[in-house]
């Protein structure tokens, strides 16, 4: 029997209809989307959890101040010549801050302009890249190694590292979600051979090089050389030099060093040398950290995943030494047998050599493996995936236990943070454990009933639980806030944020008015500094302002250690009288009003 099809008109309803994603793939995609929102955004924006938290630690008011500055300049300009001027050279306080590139700046410039100046929307050039890298995991999976595409999202926006830093007012994220995104597109292109991925790695290396400076291609360098050493395949370096790339990349970072440098010839000294190669090498910046520091921060930063992390990475590292060893075997073989093959030792290449690198850095902060995260939980999404038969016994437990110990740990926090190391009241505790106990015997009922499919989803339910519980229940977009549920971030916002002290000082003195500090954190000083949106005059730096004004003082250090502040305070004062107007215990601060000279 003969059959003839009849040809499908490219703009027919069948042809349309060819062309839309099914409901399975719709479906999937938005819940991809509605939990990245609520892990990247809930608590930062007002309408979705409220700006809970303000800006804290020293990099975030100053960065966001930084910002801010480069705004008003923009504004006050008034041709076209002096704009670009004003987005060349960062300032603070009036004084050219030379230490970071200049992209986190000009996003959050944009964002002020839109929503603006605040502390959550300081925080969203952060966000909006971690959903952004989020999305192009989801996607890269879909096509080169699907099936374990959503678990592989969702654990990347579920864990503790990109949640924190997607809520960061920082250059971390600026860098980390840019070179993430051109190492896959460089992978792609390695599978593909299409010229159109390469130009992934070029763009988005150069977008991470205005983020944070020349670390961003030195490791997508290494990480491409140690691939091509691993497999053996020299001639991946030659086909990854692409000139249309190369001249794509310069023209991207170029103009801005170019500018930078022109308009300020210390630059180079103060960026290149002092700020990448002498905080790489000494421990100028006081960042000095054990050399397996970064080990911990890795451990701590993929929780609640951490135990099937590692069970990941060891499966990555026992799969790429299977691999070498057979090309050992058979060394003509040089491709991968299907799409994907070869993702596994790139991914654990990607996730160790940042890891490596930072580690023999004399100057260590959390931030700087942030790129480290993205391939292992890219693993853990591929392992969970290829275990849908069923998880070892003691990976299910341990990662039971370890959601249930997180879970103890979140509930009691605010106890901690407003009572220190006391022990808590016995209520608290049994309260603490039994909800420990019942997120661990979740987990373990839901993938033994249920299987491995669902373990993202008891483990981002425990999450969204634990999420409420710190940053209360609403509002949501209209909606108002349950205010009883508000007393977790209220306590955590006094007791590490700047930002309602800045509100108690505004009812005591105009914006105008001098605010001086003295022996308090950085944090505390540039918090003040970006709300107030005046640079605060530091005693020890500057010496004591000749006219009246507001002191806040630390007079308490950790542990409640006395600072003997009022006798410090009496030899900087020179007689000059002052009085105790607040105090506020969270943070060991008083404040006083100093009168004039």
């Amino acid at each position: 029997m003969e059959t003839q099809l009849e040809p499908v008109v490219p703009d027919s309803p069948e042809s349309r209809r060819m062309r839309l994603p099914s409901w399975a793939t719709f479906c999937e995609a938005a819940v991809f989307v509605v939990f990245s929102a609520f892990f990247i955004l809930y608590g930062v924006v007002p309408l979705l959890g409220g700006a809970g938290l303000g800006l804290v630690g020293a990099d975030e008011p100053r960065y966001a101040q930084i910002a801010h500055e480069m705004l008003v300049r923009f504004d006050a300009a008034h041709t076209i010549q002096d704009r670009l001027s004003a987005c060349v050279t960062p300032y603070l306080y009036g004084h050219p801050w030379l230490e970071k590139p200049a992209l986190y700046y000009w996003r959050a410039m944009f964002v002020f302009q839109e929503f603006g100046v605040h502390d959550w929307s300081a925080r969203l050039p952060s966000a909006s890249f971690a959903f952004i890298m989020a999305a192009l995991i989801y996607l890269h999976m879909r096509r080169f190694r699907p099936g374990g595409h959503l678990d592989a999202a969702l654990i990347t926006v579920a864990c503790a590292g990109i949640i924190g830093f997607s809520r960061g007012a920082s250059t971390d994220m600026q860098m980390a979600a840019p070179l993430s995104i051109g190492l896959l597109g460089w992978y792609a292109w390695y599978e593909t051979d299409s010229k159109f991925w390469l130009f992934d790695i070029y763009f988005f290396t150069g977008v991470a090089t205005l983020a944070k400076g020349p670390v961003a291609p030195l490791l997508a360098i290494i990480i491409v050389a140690a691939f091509a050493f691993l497999r053996k395949e020299w001639s991946i370096i030659r086909r990854s030099v692409w000139w249309p790339g190369i001249a794509l990349y310069f023209a991207i970072t170029l103009p801005w060093f170019i500018a930078v440098q022109h308009q300020n010839p210390t630059f180079f000294r103060e960026f290149f040398l002092e700020h990448n190669l002498e905080r790489f090498a000494t421990n100028r910046y006081q960042h000095s950290q054990p050399f397996w520091y970064y080990l911990v921060v890795v451990l701590l930063a993929l929780m609640p995943w951490t135990v099937i992390a590692m069970r990941a990475l060891i499966d990555g590292v026992q799969t790429s030494v299977a691999e070498w060893r057979l090309r050992r075997l058979n060394p003509k073989k040089r491709v991968p047998n299907r799409p994907g093959d070869a993702f596994p030792e790139f991914l654990v290449l990607w996730a160790i050599i940042p890891i490596v690198f930072f580690s023999f850095s004399q100057s260590k902060l959390p931030g700087y493996i942030l790129p480290s995260i993205p391939p292992l939980t890219i693993l853990t999404g591929d392992y969970l995936f290829r275990r849908r038969q069923g998880l070892n016994r003691w990976e299910l437990m341990g990662h039971a236990a370890l959601c249930g110990l997180m879970t103890m740990f979140a509930l009691l926090l605010p106890w901690f943070v407003g009572h220190g190391p006391e022990l808590p009241p016995t209520r608290a505790l049994v309260v603490a454990l039994l909800a420990s106990a019942g997120a661990a015997l979740l987990i373990v009922v839901v993938v033994k009933g249920y299987g491995v499919a669902r373990l993202r989803l008891a483990t981002t339910g425990v999450l969204v639980v634990l999420m409420f519980f710190l940053y209360g229940v609403g509002p949501f977009i209209g909606i108002p806030a349950f205010g009883s549920t508000k007393r977790a971030i209220h306590l955590l916002d006094k007791t590490y944020s700047a930002r309602p002290l800045a509100d108690r000082l505004s009812l005591l003195a105009p914006p105008d008015e001098t605010v001086a500090v003295f022996r308090v954190r950085r944090d505390v000083e540039y918090g003040l500094a970006f709300y107030r949106n005046r640079e605060v005059v530091n005693y020890e730096d500057t010496g004591v302002p000749d006219e009246e004004h507001l002191l806040v003082a630390r007079v308490t250090g950790r542990r409640g250690v006395d600072l003997h502040t009022p006798a410090a305070l009496q030899e900087y004062l020179e007689g000059r009288h002052y009085e105790e107007i607040l105090s506020w215990p969270e943070q060991g601060l008083e404040v006083y009003l100093v009168g004039a000279r």
